[in-house]
């Protein structure tokens, strides 16, 4: 049999794997700074915790998990008989893997209750799994990177989210992207003013794809889901909004002055708009890269607030992050009232970004620092304590694990980026010392244990 992987995963060289950390480092220092603390959930969950929360869409994009066992065995008769694939599933699977991170920490946030404390503010960073096409850009198996705070109403939280996607993107090195708000009560606010509120989803849904399938595809899936062609005439002003984001809130005041709810969302993202521009003390990291956007709808049901979509310029590429406010997502698991806002990064996006601009960092790709030769047993025992030595002082270091001709051991070095290589031979051993070779320039040295240990410690 020949090996292949399951398309949409991929395997991770050690390379890939200390590019991957990096990114995910450079954001777990940022989601640090503002005071989020890491958790972790299981790779799967109930089926049932995780159906209902995605739309239909989401939902048909689930992985679901067989039972374990003979798994037909309890199914009635009749639905095999009908083969009825869906009326199957709550019979033959009560597992899936997670689709996202954050109806599993709503999920947490209810069972452990008692135990966290008050807004309560959580990253993660694990794998996803959707049944989706895959293509550029876009995995079956891929990593998020998530932020949330719940038990705070505070508009700050998204300001907040707006400085940690720019500090985080700006440390990983790229320097043209766009963080596109909205907010799911301007949405709401739309639908009202069409007359048409019982359309929210169908509304949402349709106009999130003006990316992918343009105006008119648009238009046509608005038709399709209820919408007149007197509606879309209304519709599509409010969808090409122009202007500045001050320009465009202005505008939007004047549409949505008969929609109480529409306005309360213009009111929220003032306030937003208002706090960057006080924690920033400028409005730079607003004209550059903030963005009020009417078609970001985030087709998620749970969303009811403020919305965040990030995308970068530089490269063509799907959204690198997003995420928004959900009043009462804890409601589903028996606890009320609870209002949180988050967001996530597209770790495996921002890796495909970062490589394409070449920006990953040169030390990303170095793990060993010196690489110790090995001509024979003599060289190899004289070696050991100062494998140990190096190794103590932080310096990481491998012994070439058997004895081979320098011109491989050499190669060897290269082909792992190992900048330094000591040689041991006869010569060394007689007069206690070590050849010092850096890789680099070629240039070479001999060098007593104290004065090796200096030089590779500065």
């Amino acid at each position: 049999m020949k090996p292949a992987l399951a398309k949409g995963t991929r395997d991770f060289s050690p390379t890939e794997m200390e590019r991957r950390n990096y990114i995910f480092n450079t954001i777990k220092s940022v989601f640090a700074a503002y005071g989020y603390r890491e958790i972790q959930t299981p790779a799967f969950e109930n089926l049932q915790t995780l159906t209902g929360k995605y739309g239909d869409e989401g939902d048909r994009l689930i992985f679901k998990l067989l039972n374990s066992g003979d798994y037909l065995a309890k199914t009635p008769q009749a639905l095999l008989d009908e083969k009825a694939s869906l009326k199957l599933i709550p019979h033959i699977s009560e597992k899936a893997l997670r689709y996202d991170l954050t109806v599993p920490f709503a999920r947490y946030v209810v069972m452990h209750q008692h135990e966290i404390t008050l807004p309560f503010k959580r990253f993660q960073i694990q794998p996803v799994w959707r049944a989706d096409r895959p293509q550029k850009g876009r995995y079956r198996e891929f990593y998020q990177c998530d932020a949330d705070v719940v038990g705070s109403e505070s508009l700050l939280n998204e300001a907040e989210f707006t400085l940690i996607y720019h500090e985080a993107l700006s440390k990983l090195g790229l320097k043209d992207y766009t963080i596109k708000l909205n907010n799911r009560k301007i949405l709401t606010g739309i639908a009202e003013v069409l007359g048409k509120p019982e359309l929210i989803v169908d509304m949402t849904v349709a106009i999130d794809k003006l990316d992918k399938i343009g105006l008119d595809g648009v238009n046509r899936e608005l038709l399709d889901r209820g919408f007149s062609t007197v509606d879309l005439e209304k519709l599509q002003p409010i969808i090409l909004l122009q202007g500045t984001t001050l320009e465009k809130i202005a505008q939007l005041k004047t549409i949505l002055q008969a929609s109480e709810t529409g306005l309360k969302g213009v009111d929220e993202l003032e306030t937003v708009l208002g706090y960057i521009e006080k924690l920033t003390g400028d409005t730079s990291l607003l004209d550059r890269f903030v963005a009020l956007d009417i078609t970001l709808a985030r087709g998620l049901n749970y969303y009811t607030g403020c919305i965040f979509e990030v995308k970068t310029n530089e490269v063509s590429m799907g959204s690198i992050g997003g995420g928004g406010r959900y009043d009462d997502l804890t409601g589903m698991f028996g606890l009320n009232g609870l209002s949180g806002v988050g967001i996530s990064f597209g770790a495996d996006r921002i890796y495909d970004v970062l490589e394409e601009l070449a920006l990953f960092p040169e030390s990303t790709g170095q793990s060993t620092r010196v690489l110790i030769s090995n001509f024979d047993k003599l060289a190899e025992l004289y070696a050991l304590p100062l494998l140990q030595k190096l190794r103590r002082a932080g310096i990481a270091t491998e012994l070439y694990p058997a004895a081979a001709k320098l011109k491989k051991q050499l190669a060897y070095a290269d082909a792992k980026n190992i900048p330094y290589v000591i040689l041991i031979g006869e010569s060394e051993m007689q007069e206690g010392v070590f050849s010092l070779k850096d890789m680099a320039t070629g240039t070479q040295q001999q060098l007593r244990e104290p004065a090796l240990l200096a030089a590779l410690t500065t």
